[in-house]
C-alpha cells in the first residue's frame, strides 16, 4: 500500500513537472523601431521644446535609427535624447550600435564616440527647456579611439545614485569590465532592469556590470525647471531614451522584452518568464 501511495505521488509530481514544462513560454521580444520613421519616439534637445527635432538630429537612414549633425554649425552643448513613448518597470532591452564619422564641431572631448541608453528616466515633457540630461540611469555606450582601452556599457548617473556591494555609490561614471571595441564595428548592448532592485549591463552577450537600488540623488543635471523627485526615492520604472552627445551614432535591432505581466498559469496570456506579477493584465478564456 505504501509503495502504491509513493508511486501515485511520483506520477502526480511528474504530471505537474510535465505541465509546467509545457507552459514554458517563448520570449516575445517587441521591436521598438519600425525601420521607416520615428513613430513611437519623441525627441528632446537642449534649448528646444519637447518634440522639436532640431536639425533633423534623430532620423532614419537605410533602416537604421541614426544621430547626425550635418545641420549644426557648432554643437553648442545641444545634448539630445530620443524618448520611447512607453515606460517600463521590469524588462530587458537590447540593441546594436556603432559610431561613425567625425564628432560635431565643438563637441566636448569626453563625448568622442560617446552615446547611451537612458533607463528609469523622467519624461521629455517634464524636462526644462535648457535641461541637458534627463534624470535617469545611463548605460554609457563608448567606442574605442583605436589604441587605448575604453570599456562600454558603463554606468553614469545624471541626477541619480545606485548601490554597489551594499554601499551607496556616488561616483558619477563607473566603468564596466567589457572589452574595447575600436572602429566602426557593431556592438550588441543589453540591459536587464528589475524595478528598484537590480540592473545588469551586457556587452556582446557578456555580463559586464551589476548594481542595485537605483535612486534619486547626486547632481550632474543642469537646467531643471521642476526638480524631479527627491533624494533617496527609489526608481521603480520610467522612460527609455537614446542619446545625442555630439558624435554620429547608429542604432538597429532595438527590441524590448517586458518582464511584468500575468503570472497565473490558468490565464491565456500567462508567460513563464515574467518576473513581476500584474494580475490586472490576466485574461481568461470563457467556457
Amino acid at each position: 500500500m505504501k509503495h502504491t501511495i509513493k508511486l501515485v505521488g511520483c506520477i502526480a509530481l511528474l504530471v505537474v513537472q510535465f505541465a509546467t514544462a509545457q507552459k514554458k513560454s517563448i520570449e516575445q521580444w517587441e521591436s521598438m523601431f519600425n525601420g521607416k520613421d520615428l513613430t513611437g519616439w519623441t525627441p528632446k534637445i537642449r534649448n528646444y521644446p519637447s518634440g522639436e527635432n532640431f536639425g533633423n538630429t534623430f532620423r532614419v537612414e537605410d533602416g537604421k535609427l541614426v544621430v547626425r549633425y550635418d545641420a549644426y554649425d557648432s554643437f553648442d552643448e545641444r545634448f539630445g535624447h530620443l524618448f520611447y513613448n512607453k515606460s517600463y518597470n521590469y524588462y530587458r532591452i537590447r540593441l546594436e550600435y556603432r559610431f561613425v564619422g567625425d564628432q560635431s564641431k565643438n563637441g566636448p572631448g569626453w563625448a568622442f564616440r560617446n552615446s547611451g541608453i537612458m533607463v528609469h528616466g523622467q519624461t521629455p515633457q517634464s524636462m526644462g527647456l535648457k535641461q541637458d540630461f534627463p534624470v535617469s540611469i545611463e548605460v554609457q555606450l563608448l567606442g574605442g579611439d583605436g589604441k587605448n582601452k575604453r570599456t562600454t556599457c558603463n554606468l553614469c548617473t545624471p541626477g541619480t545614485n545606485v548601490e554597489i556591494n551594499g554601499k551607496l555609490e556616488k561616483t558619477h561614471c563607473i566603468n564596466s569590465t567589457s572589452e574595447t571595441y575600436h572602429g566602426d564595428q557593431w556592438v550588441r548592448a543589453e540591459v536587464l532592469v528589475l524595478g528598484d532592485s537590480v540592473v545588469k549591463h551586457y556587452a556582446n552577450g557578456q555580463e559586464v556590470l551589476v548594481y542595485m537600488k537605483p535612486q534619486i540623488g547626486g547632481g550632474n543635471v543642469d537646467g531643471q525647471e521642476i526638480i524631479f523627485g527627491k533624494a533617496g526615492d527609489l526608481l521603480t520604472g520610467g522612460s527609455i531614451s537614446l542619446q545625442s552627445e555630439s558624435h554620429p551614432v547608429e542604432f538597429k535591432s532595438i527590441e524590448i522584452l517586458n518582464l511584468e505581466g500575468c503570472m497565473d498559469p490558468k490565464a491565456s496570456n500567462y508567460k513563464s518568464y515574467y518576473i513581476k506579477s500584474k494580475p490586472s493584465d490576466c485574461r481568461y478564456n470563457k467556457k
